[in-house]
């Protein structure tokens, strides 16, 4: 059986997964903006900054992750030789440790890891279903 991920770049993986989900990122950030801004009782060029803050902030987030993500579960995959569910686990870790590395905190960084290793196995075992 073979497999089209491995025809293509893992440099395009990831800049198409940082595209698709950094945009999906934008536009929660652009649901989510206003609830805030209105929160925070802000209104006029406050409030559409703090919305445009808000954008970019989920944006490039949600990107980062994606990024971190598909680049490190294609490498395991072509490291590895088989396409499985322990690729997805090991990226997940990954991308969980670089997202939670800015808090400096040995035990969040070990938590999200944990949390988003086993998100990324289960999301790709469900597929294989």
């Amino acid at each position: 059986m073979e497999d089209i991920e491995t025809d293509i770049p893992c440099s395009s993986l990831a800049v198409d997964s940082v595209i698709r989900v950094g945009t999906a990122g934008a536009i929660w950030g652009l649901c989510s903006g206003p609830y805030d801004a209105t929160k925070l009782g802000l209104t006029g060029l406050a409030r559409a900054s703090s919305v445009a803050k808000s954008v970019g902030k989920f944006g490039v987030q949600c990107g980062f992750y994606a990024g971190v993500f598909s680049s490190a579960r294609c490498v395991v995959q072509r490291l590895r030789g088989r396409n499985d569910w322990v690729n997805a686990s090991i990226a997940g870790a990954v991308a969980g440790a670089a997202v939670a590395v800015r808090t400096r905190s040995w035990k969040q960084v070990i938590g999200m890891a944990a949390l988003l290793s086993t998100v990324g196995a289960a999301a790709d075992f469900s597929k294989t279903i």
